[in-house]
């Protein structure tokens, strides 16, 4: 990632929006071989980050498709 792609890395635990809660974000990365949601986690040692700006472009894919 280059610091010109202007997203943020965000630990699940300090996720600043009200939708997914923390245990909401767990479920879908325990699950995110087979939800897609592994392209918005970032794994650095143990510790998981979301690619803000990658969670919402899932988040859009995944709302058009249902």
């Amino acid at each position: 990632m280059t610091p010109e792609s202007n997203t943020r890395l965000i630990p699940v635990t300090q996720w600043p929006h009200p939708w997914p809660t923390v245990s909401g974000l767990r479920h879908l990365i325990f699950f995110a071989e087979t939800n897609g949601f592994k392209k918005v986690i970032r794994r650095i040692g143990r510790r998981v980050l979301i690619d803000e700006k990658a969670f919402f472009a899932w988040a859009d894919q995944v709302g058009k498709i249902s």
